[in-house]
């Protein structure tokens, strides 16, 4: 129970220091060697000072950053979240695994949101905004 509840507290610190711009407390949460993959783009970052670095020179700073809700145990962790740049939310998945305490490894999924399509309207409720 200890060890869940000092991976919960990181990660909560971890995305509070992400949402504020801290770029030195977002990445204290992972090993030297970790590695961060972004499927999508094809991307992998190796090692923390990487990883920091790429994050640091992204050229838009969010205007918005909302964790929606985060899952897991033991050592595998999965939080979900929505980061605004220039007015636009990207919903995002990262699937955290921890080694130690620390991340070893992250695999970061993004979307971008789109129009609900008017055929299902009947079946769902709409949320709007993060």
């Amino acid at each position: 129970m200890m060890e869940v509840q000092n991976v919960r507290t990181a990660l909560d610190r971890h995305w509070a220091a992400s949402a504020a711009g801290d770029q030195v407390a977002e990445h204290e949460i992972y090993h030297d060697d970790a590695v961060c993959e972004y499927p999508q783009s094809g991307e992998i970052i190796h090692g923390r000072h990487n990883l920091q670095a790429l994050r640091s020179h992204h050229p838009g700073k969010p205007s918005g950053f909302v964790v929606r809700r985060i899952v897991g145990q033991g050592n595998l962790w999965v939080t979900e979240y929505a980061i605004t740049y220039e007015s636009k939310p990207v919903y995002t998945v990262s699937i955290m695994e921890f080694r130690d305490g620390k991340v070893l490894h992250e695999t970061q999924y993004f979307a971008d949101a789109f129009a609900a399509p008017a055929w299902r309207a009947q079946w769902v409720e709409r949320k709007i905004g993060l």
